[in-house]
């Protein structure tokens, strides 16, 4: 954990949980995701990001201050999610402080619930969901669960980070993506990607209600989309398009 960037623990964290991250990006996939979890499986706050790398804001729920980063959890998962979206310039040090932070209390697997652009989203019928892993062994495990591997492209923006990261850790780690639309808040690519989240860990909610509330959802995630859009600009997420080249 970086001195710049605190976690604070606000109750007692279980060992060995499957730790989760939802922030803002495409289609708010993650954001609307965690949300879900958050509600479907009564997930109180356990801790909270502390950092002067964070804008002056605060989030009010219920005439109260909060962060905008925080994590609930239970005795089984830990969800760290953003209500706010993060600065390019920010990312590093506050995904490296919470994931060494989960870390240290013996996580056994981190999953990072995202979006993936799709250029024809409106016209879609199925929406696909992908996934990229941090060792060969945490592939097998995908590939085993029936999920398509993300085999060749680029990952921007925090969950490329988390994937990175525990690499580095030797932190089993999965990035889940589903297809989803660039700039416009996605209820259903959450959905898809919290089936993907069941097939990999067991974790599993029921989406129904997601769904049935889909267009309230957009109609509150639109402010958090052109905050994120701006965001995702300036961290040139537009280059998840681009084909990588590989030198022999």
């Amino acid at each position: 954990m970086t001195e710049e960037v605190k976690i604070i623990e606000k109750k007692k964290i279980s060992s060995g949980t499957i730790m989760m991250f939802g922030f803002p990006d495409v289609g708010l996939v993650g954001v609307i995701a965690a949300s879900h979890l958050i509600e479907e499986l009564d997930l109180d706050e356990v801790a909270y990001l502390d950092s002067t790398l964070l804008p002056p804001i605060i989030v009010l729920h219920e005439g109260l201050p909060h962060s905008p980063i925080r994590v609930f959890g239970n005795d089984n998962v830990m969800l760290a999610v953003s209500e706010t979206p993060l600065a390019a310039d920010t990312i590093y040090p506050i995904m490296y402080a919470l994931i060494d932070w989960g870390k240290s209390k013996n996580v056994k697997m981190m999953v990072s619930l995202s979006g993936i652009p799709l250029e024809e989203r409106q016209d879609a019928k199925e929406l696909k969901v992908f996934a990229a892993g941090s060792s060969p062994e945490m592939l097998k495990i995908i590939k085993d669960r029936g999920v398509e591997i993300l085999s060749e492209g680029y990952m921007v923006g925090p969950q490329a980070i988390m994937l990175q990261r525990c690499s580095q850790l030797s932190v089993p780690a999965v990035t889940l993506l589903a297809q989803c639309f660039y700039n416009y808040p996605d209820p259903e690519a959450a959905a898809e990607v919290l089936k993907g989240l069941a097939g990999i860990t067991g974790v599993k909610v029921d989406v129904a209600k997601l769904l049935e509330k889909g267009e309230e959802i957009r109609v509150k995630a639109r402010d958090v989309m052109k905050r994120t859009q701006q965001e995702m600009s300036n961290m040139k997420k537009g280059q998840e398009y681009d084909i990588p080249m590989y030198v022999s």
